[in-house]
């Protein structure tokens, strides 16, 4: 379904990705892992035509994402839940889910479905959320695009355990239906059990991948490039 290749991208002058190589199969979820500052998310801005792409191959279903605006690659089947949310903080719940919204299976009903807390907030603000429901709302606003694969930056990070596992329980349940998901967080238990397929990142470069058996068999790949 996604394909990077020999991926290269620079923020100004500095070079920040040095030949990824990453796929993703209809009905996969993969992680991408690493420290702080190692190229996730300028990998998923790669993706997603928010960063300066200079060489490489990105294709979503053989379709070259290089060069494509944002909006043009959202509409293609990707779906994005960004680093800090970024919901409308003056819109209300249910505004901020009919924003997104493109036809096709999900719904806001079934957003609310899936996350019941936002049903029982959908006429507060978006600034009146807690982190957690602000994150579930980031998700269900992606849902909404009704997109083909899911990407997720940071999908917990800073949440109190109770919304973590809810969040993860909803990926499960994604999973279970079929959508593929692009996860990068670093809650590695988790994601073990959620994922198919990891890659690590060091340095803008992919230096390690394989199946959670793989990486959960190689303590020395995790203390080395995940300090666990």
């Amino acid at each position: 379904m996604l394909k990077l290749e020999r991926v290269a991208a620079w923020y100004g002058s500095a070079q920040a990705l040095f030949g990824i190589d990453l796929e993703i199969a209809v009905g996969e979820v993969v992680t991408l892992l690493g420290r702080n500052g190692m190229g996730k998310t300028t990998t998923v801005n790669s993706i997603m035509g928010l960063a300066d792409v200079r060489a490489g191959v990105i294709a979503f279903d053989d379709v070259d994402l290089r060069g494509l605006p944002p909006h043009r690659i959202a509409r293609l089947g990707l779906g994005l839940v960004p680093e800090g949310r970024q919901v409308f903080p003056n819109l209300t719940v249910v505004e901020n889910l009919a924003a997104t919204r493109r036809p096709g299976a999900w719904t806001v009903e079934r957003v609310l479905g899936l996350f019941p807390r936002l049903g029982e907030r959908r006429r507060h603000a978006g600034n009146r959320l807690s982190g957690g429901e602000q994150q579930m709302l980031a998700i269900g606003r992606a849902l909404l695009t009704n997109p083909r694969l899911l990407i997720l930056d940071e999908a917990v990070e800073g949440l109190a355990p109770l919304v973590r596992r809810e969040i993860w329980s909803c990926l499960a349940t994604l999973k279970g239906e079929g959508l593929s998901i692009l996860v990068i967080d670093r809650n590695l238990g988790p994601l073990m059990r959620l994922a198919d397929r990891h890659y690590i990142i060091e340095k803008g470069r992919i230096v390690w991948d394989g199946d959670a058996a793989a990486l959960r068999a190689d303590s020395g790949a995790r203390e080395r490039y995940l300090g666990v």
